[in-house]
């Protein structure tokens, strides 16, 4: 159990630091802007505003804590810098506690997820380490290679593969993705696999072609294995900020998210863009990322997340 703290001790402290320029480019400003002021000015308001846009936090969350603010101005409860931080901390936990929903893996079936994602969100690495905690767990699993596309992208699920010792379902360049997945399928039920992890291509800019594919793999696993796929795990880069956010809505449109992992927290100044992101689209965030270490994937908890963003 000390082991197990221990652990989270050193993930809360590196999801701190990796929060940093967010922290300095928000918590900082506000700080200042409200340091030795004993109630909250009315003038206030705008440059808070213009804090919380600038760290990606998104209009709707600045609208609603702002009128919040007010209400409570009006009723004397806003007295502090102090309690200004609490009501941000209070309406973040609020919004973030809704999407904080672990993926359970049942045993004794297959169970598939299918990860999705533009090229250079991290969607391998992530992926790779995924299939290193399940493993980890003791549930049998297996990748499949289903980006096609880029060689590179399969020689990195193969690293993965034989670093964690699963085995690793794939074809040559240029195949078609929807053959390999029916392939791993009918495999997996063979080994009496647990658990399936698919990659799948991320070329953005022949963006229809990629959702036609997407789809496809979709439809051919439906057939195979009615549910599946039973996780559509999104895979976002927090650096990009709201591209992540626009990234994340053409792919539910396109078709349907069950899950997000945010990956690159480390680093960025964007952090605020997991509260905007939980707040549209109230999809689960399953994972956050916070560097190349095989742990520095962990499961999202709000109330870790918020503390290591505002404290």
């Amino acid at each position: 159990m000390a082991n197990g703290t221990g652990r989270d001790e050193d993930f809360f402290s590196r999801l701190k630091e990796g929060l940093s320029k967010t922290r300095k480019g928000f918590v900082k400003n506000i700080d200042e802007m409200v340091s030795g002021e004993k109630i909250i000015s009315k003038d206030v308001y705008e440059d808070l505003e213009e804090i919380m846009i600038t760290a990606d936090l998104g209009p709707q969350f600045t609208y609603d804590l702002i009128e919040e603010m007010k209400d409570r101005a009006k009723r004397k409860y806003l007295d502090s810098p102090e309690a200004l931080k609490n009501i941000m901390k209070e309406n973040m936990e609020n919004i973030l506690r809704e999407c904080e929903k672990p993926m359970p893996i049942p045993k004794g079936e297959l169970f598939t997820i299918m990860v999705v994602g533009v090229n250079g969100t991290g969607k391998t690495t992530t992926i790779g380490k995924m299939a290193s905690r399940y493993k980890n767990k003791g549930i049998p699993l297996m990748l499949v290679a289903a980006d096609t596309f880029r060689a590179a992208a399969i020689e990195q699920l193969e690293i993965w593969s034989r670093r964690i010792e699963a085995p690793l379902i794939k074809q040559k360049m240029g195949s078609d993705p929807s053959a390999v997945v029916y392939d791993a399928i009918h495999s997996a039920r063979a080994r009496n696999t647990n658990l399936m992890i698919i990659d799948t291509a991320g070329r953005l800019h022949t963006k229809v072609n990629l959702m036609d594919e997407l789809k496809k793999i979709k439809r051919i696993m439906g057939r195979e294995l009615p549910g599946a796929p039973h996780e559509t795990l999104l895979v976002l880069d927090a650096t990009t900020g709201q591209n992540a956010l626009s990234q994340a809505k053409m792919f539910n449109d396109e078709i349907g998210i069950t899950g997000i992992a945010l990956t690159k927290l480390d680093g960025t100044a964007k952090g605020g863009i997991v509260v905007r992101i939980a707040q549209e689209m109230k999809i689960p965030i399953r994972y956050i990322g916070i560097g190349e270490k095989l742990d520095d994937l962990r499961r999202f908890r709000s109330e870790e997340f918020v503390n290591a963003l505002l404290e």
